[in-house]
C-alpha cells in the first residue's frame, strides 16, 4: 500500500515509493502450543511472536487485582549475514536486547486495561528468525495478535470476565527515516544504515503515540522533517492496523472487535 508521498520523486533500491511499506505478512495462530501466536514478516523481517497466559501475577503485584504483560525479545543466531553467538552462551544479556524488550512490553501495557485483564500474567516471547531492518517495529506489531489471542483464550478458559475489555485499542509500529534529504517509510537494512535520520515510531489504532524514537545520524533535522517523519509513521501503522484487524477477523479474538470498535476513525 502506498501511503502519502514525498515530495521528492525518488524509487528506492527495492523498487518501492518513499511512503510504501515492504510487503507485509501475518501468520497468526503459527504455534500450536502458545495461547496465542503470530509469525510477521515485513519484506525479509521474520519474527516469531508467541503468548504465553498464567493464572496468577508477579509477587509484586498480588492482591492488587491487575494483571501484567511483559515481553522478551532474541534474535536468532543465523538471522543476520553473519553469525552471532546466543546471549545465553555470553552469560548476560545485551543492552539493545534489553531495551527493545522494554519497548515491546511498554507498547503493549499501553492499549491494555490491566484491571480488565484480572491477576494473570502474559509473557510475549519476540524471536527474530530473519533480520533485515525494522525487526523491533515487526515485533510490536506482531505481538498484539499474539496478545489478541492469548486474552481470548483466558477468556474462554473463565480466567478472564467474559465481558471485560482487556484491549482498549490496537498497537502498531513503524521504522521511519531520511535518506539522500527525502523521508522514508519501513526502512530495509540496507537503508537503516545509511540513513540520516533514523526514527521508530509506535502509534495505537486512534492515531496516538506511544513512543518516538528518533536519532539524527548524519546530519541534523528540522521540524519539518520531524513532522513528515511522524506524519509517514501514523500513516503506517494505520495501514498496518489493517493487516493486523485482517489476521484477527478469521476468528473470536478480543482485538479484531475492540480495535474495530476504539479506532474506526483513525484512518
Amino acid at each position: 500500500m502506498t501511503l502519502p508521498s514525498t515530495d521528492a520523486p525518488i524509487v528506492r533500491s527495492d523498487g518501492r515509493a518513499p511512503g510504501e511499506l515492504r510487503p507485509i505478512t501475518i501468520d497468526r495462530g503459527w504455534s500450536a502450543h502458545a495461547e496465542g501466536s503470530a509469525l510477521i514478516s515485513f519484506g525479509g523481517t521474520k519474527v516469531l511472536c508467541t503468548a504465553s497466559f498464567t493464572n496468577g501475577v508477579p509477587r509484586w503485584l498480588t492482591g492488587k487485582g491487575k494483571g501484567w504483560v511483559t515481553a522478551e525479545y532474541a534474535m536468532l543466531p543465523r538471522a543476520t549475514n553473519e553469525r552471532n553467538d546466543r546471549e545465553a552462551v555470553k552469560g548476560r544479556i545485551g543492552g539493545r536486547t534489553h531495551e527493545i524488550s522494554r519497548l515491546i512490553g511498554r507498547a503493549l501495557r499501553a492499549v491494555v486495561d490491566t484491571k480488565a485483564l484480572g491477576e494473570n500474567t502474559i509473557v510475549i516471547d519476540c524471536d527474530v528468525l530473519q533480520a533485515d531492518g525494522g525487526t523491533r517495529t515487526a515485533a510490536i506489531t506482531g505481538a498484539y495478535v499474539a496478545l489478541a489471542d492469548a486474552i481470548e483464550w483466558g477468556r474462554e478458559k473463565k480466567f478472564i470476565a467474559q465481558r471485560s475489555t482487556v484491549l482498549v485499542d490496537s498497537v502498531a509500529a513503524v521504522s521511519v527515516g531520511i535518506i539522500d534529504g527525502a523521508p522514508m517509510l519501513d526502512l530495509a537494512y540496507v537503508e537503516d544504515v545509511r540513513a540520516e535520520t533514523d526514527m521508530n515510531v509506535v502509534v495505537t489504532g486512534r492515531g496516538l503515540f506511544v513512543e518516538v524514537q528518533g536519532t539524527a545520524e548524519g546530519a541534523p533535522f528540522d521540524k519539518r522533517e520531524l513532522d513528515a517523519l511522524l506524519d509517514l509513521g501514523v500513516a503506517g501503522c494505520a495501514s498496518l492496523r489493517e493487516h493486523q484487524l485482517a489476521a484477527l477477523a478469521g476468528g473470536g479474538a478480543e482485538g479484531a472487535e475492540s480495535s474495530t470498535e476504539s479506532t474506526g476513525s483513525s484512518t
